[in-house]
């Protein structure tokens, strides 16, 4: 029920003030913190001055639907047409006589009946209406409501479909923008090129989320929450997500349910008023404890006293209910105040064999058992003997930096969040590392000062948002000359980018492992090897 992070909308910055998690297929499909609604967004309309509206929306409307002349294909118009690829939106991409078409649904290698809906001058959407020819790798969605909910994207695409395309969709990207040789298998020059590895997958695909973000609203019947309807805030009800863990699941409806029956309100997205705005749930897979935080539109809560006792009979995993304060007219879910109604303030849960506490907004990898195995990849790559000194740049919480820090010599973490490099060093002490040591700041600031101290990396790690790297930081990189640099990231197209950056810096990126996180959504990670030549 919820994205994160680095799902859907973009990876926000590592950090224990940010609401989102990677991640996600989601509920939370929603602006980052800086983003400020438009004056339309906010629901009035734009409008030059002295004109009418009605004749400002007459013009748009005539604008909107005069036809573009030439195009093989109009509007309205039915199509037989072959799917030969899917774009990173999970979209099939077909052609009409030259004209590029993208179809909701339809999946590689299909034939189908195409209704046209939208056209644009080099490109058009068109509806699916029929299958002529179905693909190999089509599957029948197990989602009673994935055709409405926004969540996943490709639920019906096989699950080895889906590897193979997020493989391939690395591979595409490596060559279309970052202009970089990729090793084609079986060829004489296979040396020669990136080797791009088959992409790690999970044995069991669902219930993967230790993490939901449901928005709640409000019917005749009382509260509804689940996931937005795709390109819409229309909240889809539901009692079960099925990648979700099933616990989650649990907590959310009995909110609901105990809500409706004290007549709690839901916020009003359009007034402003309103009670309840999101039901936020957190699950330790390795300890089992949970945490509840109610996201609400003012501090007094009515009943709440009955709320807690009904949900500790109902769900004893529970270790913490907090309750966060958000009173701003926005759709993004956390406020500034986060206080607890019962029980501890965090929960603890394992990645291996490292320890983290996670507060009611502190950032925490929604996949745990992908988790490990990107940070297993990460370790592997970084060719750790004891003895290195890493530079772990966008730390986060430390994730990945007391991962390495088992293996090297000296970790450095740098994060530009306060709250996140406090929770960093909270965790090293939980865990009793003191080879690793954080610093608020920029990269590209910290790093050179790091340097100019005398601080020789061996070893650079970057995880960033899916804006990827500052360009100071590659530049940084360069000068600071490390023997290898390890790459993680969340959007192959900044990760070509980036690559292109260092490769023409004197790197020469070795292998890339695609890692899914996110199964059955469109989302995909990867680990990248350089070596300085």
């Amino acid at each position: 029920m919820s994205n994160t992070n680095r799902s859907g909308r973009g990876k926000n910055r590592r950090n224990s003030a940010a609401s989102q998690g990677q991640g996600n297929a989601s509920a939370s499909r929603q602006p980052s913190q800086s983003s400020r609604p438009s004056p339309r967004q906010q629901g009035k309309e734009v409008r030059p001055q002295g004109a009418s509206l009605s004749a400002v929306r007459s013009k748009g409307r005539a604008r909107e639907s005069a036809p573009i002349e030439g195009l093989p294909v109009s509007k309205n118009e039915e199509t037989v047409i072959d799917i030969i690829g899917m774009n990173h939106d999970g979209e099939g991409v077909g052609r009409a006589n030259g004209y590029t078409l993208f179809v909701q649904g339809a999946l590689p290698s299909e034939t189908v009946r195409v209704r046209v809906m939208k056209t644009k001058k080099q490109y058009g959407y068109a509806k699916l209406l029929e299958i002529v020819k179905a693909s190999p790798d089509r599957v029948s969605a197990p989602c009673p409501i994935y055709d409405q909910c926004g969540g996943c994207q490709i639920q019906h695409m096989s699950y080895a479909g889906q590897l193979a395309w997020k493989r391939q969709l690395v591979v595409d990207n490596l060559q279309r923008i970052g202009k970089l040789n990729v090793t084609v298998e079986n060829t004489e020059d296979a040396e020669q090129g990136i080797r791009v590895l088959p992409t790690m997958g999970m044995d069991e695909p669902w219930r993967y989320r230790n993490k939901a973000q449901v928005p709640i609203g409000v019917t005749e019947g009382g509260l509804v929450g689940g996931f937005y309807a795709k390109g819409s805030h229309r909240i889809i009800d539901m009692d079960t997500c099925l990648i979700q863990h099933e616990h989650n699941d649990e907590v959310v409806a009995k909110v609901k349910e105990i809500g409706s029956h004290f007549g709690i309100s839901a916020y009003n997205e359009e007034t402003g008023r309103g009670l309840l705005r999101h039901v936020v749930v957190k699950k330790a897979f390795r300890t089992g404890e949970m945490m509840l935080v109610l996201v609400t539109n003012g501090r007094d809560i009515p009943y709440k006293d009955e709320w807690i006792g009904s949900i500790r009979e109902a769900i004893p995993h529970v270790a913490s209910i907090c309750q966060n304060v958000n009173k701003k007219q926005t759709n993004v879910i956390f406020g500034d105040e986060t206080r607890v109604l019962w029980g501890r303030d965090v929960i603890y849960d394992y990645i291996g064999d490292v320890q983290f506490a996670i507060s009611a907004r502190s950032f925490y990898q929604v996949n745990p058992v992908q988790t490990e195995v990107l940070y297993g990849k990460t370790v592997e790559y970084a060719g750790l003997t004891g003895k290195e000194t890493v530079i772990d740049a966008y730390c986060g919480i430390g994730t990945i930096s007391l991962f390495l820090a088992q293996h090297a010599d000296q970790v450095y973490g740098v994060e530009i969040v306060p709250e996140a490099i406090e929770d960093a060093r909270s965790n090293a002490l939980l865990n009793e590392m003191r080879n690793v040591k954080f610093e608020v700041g920029a990269s590209e600031d910290v790093i050179p000062r790091w340097k100019e101290q005398g601080i020789e990396a061996d070893v650079i790690v970057v995880d960033p948002p899916r804006k990827g790297c500052d360009p100071r930081l590659l530049e940084t990189i360069l000068e600071m000359k490390p023997e290898r640099v390890v790459y993680v990231s969340c959007n192959p197209s900044t990760l070509a980018r980036d690559l292109r950056v260092l490769e023409d810096g004197g790197y020469r990126t070795v292998e890339v492992t695609p890692v899914d996180m996110f199964p059955h959504t469109v989302h995909v990670e990867s680990v990248a090897m350089l070596v300085r030549e």
